[in-house]
């Protein structure tokens, strides 16, 4: 693995591998994953992309996603996401990316949350779709190279300025790799949780080096919980049950087979009402009937959710399926403006481990694609122009870029492999980091909503 490289992007999810594929192409681009290529949280997402349809639209998907975020969200963030999201789906389509069609013309549906169907979707496995392309996008580039089972342990850092990362490759060796420019594209925090739909290995890396560093983080009390996952006894990662299958009509039972909520209620209130019911019926799980949707619809649009439950012994055409809420997504992460820079000179986040403030409290469904890749582009974009000569204005930002060089602090005082030996201690006290973390600001959000509850 080469030890100096122009960019450095952490992830092969649809964040970083869309990062990587907007970058000019004259530029050498290293991306890692700790894993394998294809083990990112983006090759799980079933439900779909959303889009703006029409400028008549704007408004209400405007209002659902920050109805969905309590109204926490950054309002600028939630705008240019809007507004990015046709160009960015006229990208993915030159990219290969197909989705569903009916007579040629693109079919949307609707979600938990949402106003009106804006969602476009691909079976019910549009994240394998969009990520998968992208993949095969980013391979047939000749400056972009992928690593499999490299792990970033460390940033290479001094007086705020990020010069590249520390990171153990497959073989196990320890190594500097250099880059004018770090993106942290790695993902959530799932591992950290008994009960996720995520990855294990996803164990906020970005978040713990972040707080080790002073890299400023922003809402990492906001974690999301999906209301849906199959309940299984069996250990391992949570099988998501799609929005979309709501969206399409399926309902949700209690124990005496009695509906109990309106299932297309934002995420965060569906779940909060299965808790109770679970509480109430003293169970582990609730219902979930899709004996409103036609048998061909579900075959059609949802095919790989009915292996799934056949291979738990449950035929969704002729049965309902039990249900749980589990961790699924992070709202929170590394503080991030809109071109996806940090509090720390050369070094970007984007995708689920960053925070713009575009999701608020509770993401609305199906956002997370379309967040991750148009601030993903937007960082691509603005290290392009970071070419331009040092001092000068970059007149869309008004951002005062400088060239970041390698040569500018000698390699010992950033890399100390030493620092490095016991991996297992670093892993488990990164993870503690984050989780500890997330209490505290768990702890003063709630501290400071009492407060405001008890002025008025």
């Amino acid at each position: 693995m080469e030890k100096e490289t122009d960019v450095i992007i952490v992830g092969t999810g649809a964040a970083g591998l869309f990062c990587a594929l907007q970058l000019p192409e004259r530029k050498k681009v290293t991306v890692i994953t700790k894993d394998e290529v294809e083990n990112s949280d983006s090759f799980l997402a079933q439900g779909g992309i959303c889009v703006l349809r029409s400028e008549d639209d704007f408004d209400g998907y405007f209002e659902d996603t920050m109805k969905a975020g309590h109204y926490k969200n950054n309002r600028d963030s939630v705008a240019m996401m809007i507004r990015s999201s046709g160009e960015i789906i006229d990208l993915l389509l030159k990219y290969g990316v197909e989705f569903e069609r009916r007579n040629g013309e693109l079919v949307y549906t609707r979600e938990g949350g949402h106003s009106r169907p804006r969602i476009l979707f691909h079976e019910d496995i549009t994240g394998k779709e969009i990520t998968g392309k992208l993949l095969a996008q980013a391979k047939s580039r000749g400056n972009i190279t992928i690593y499999e089972h490299t792990e970033m342990i460390d940033l290479l850092c001094k007086n705020n300025i990020c010069y590249g990362i520390a990171a153990v490759d497959s073989q196990g060796e320890i190594l500097p790799v250099r880059a004018e420019h770090t993106v942290l594209a790695c993902g959530g925090i799932g591992g950290l949780y008994r009960h996720s739909t995520n990855f294990a290995h996803l164990t906020g890396d970005g978040i713990a080096l972040a707080l080790r560093h002073k890299v400023q983080l922003q809402d990492v009390n906001f974690v999301q919980i999906h209301p849906t996952t199959l309940y299984s006894e069996k250990p391992g990662r949570r099988f998501l049950i799609s929005e979309s299958v709501r969206g399409e009509g399926a309902v949700l039972y209690n124990a005496k087979m009695e509906r109990f909520v309106d299932e297309l209620l934002p995420r965060d209130v569906v779940t909060a009402e299965i808790e109770k019911q679970m509480k109430a019926d003293g169970k582990p799980y609730v219902w979930l009937s899709m004996e409103h949707i036609a048998k061909e619809d579900i075959l059609s649009h949802f095919p790989n959710i009915y292996r799934r439950c056949l291979e738990e012994g449950y035929d969704v055409t002729k049965e309902c399926i039990p249900v749980v809420p589990g961790q699924h997504y992070f709202m929170g992460g590394i503080q991030s403006d809109l071109e996806g820079r940090t509090s720390m000179k050369g070094l970007y986040a984007v995708g689920e481990t960053s925070c713009n403030g575009v999701h608020g409290a509770n993401r609305l469904a199906s956002n997370s694609l379309l967040e991750s890749l148009v601030f993903a582009r937007r960082a691509a974009l603005d290290i392009g122009l970071g070419e331009i000569p040092d001092g000068s204005e970059n007149r869309e930002t008004g951002h005062m870029l400088k060239k970041v060089s390698a040569a500018q602090e000698p390699e010992e005082c950033l890399f100390q492999p030493e620092n490095y030996r016991d991996m297992k201690k670093l892993r488990q006290e990164n993870r503690e980091l984050v989780q500890k973390e997330i209490e505290r600001m768990r702890k003063e959000y709630e501290q400071q909503h009492n407060h405001e509850i008890k002025c008025g």
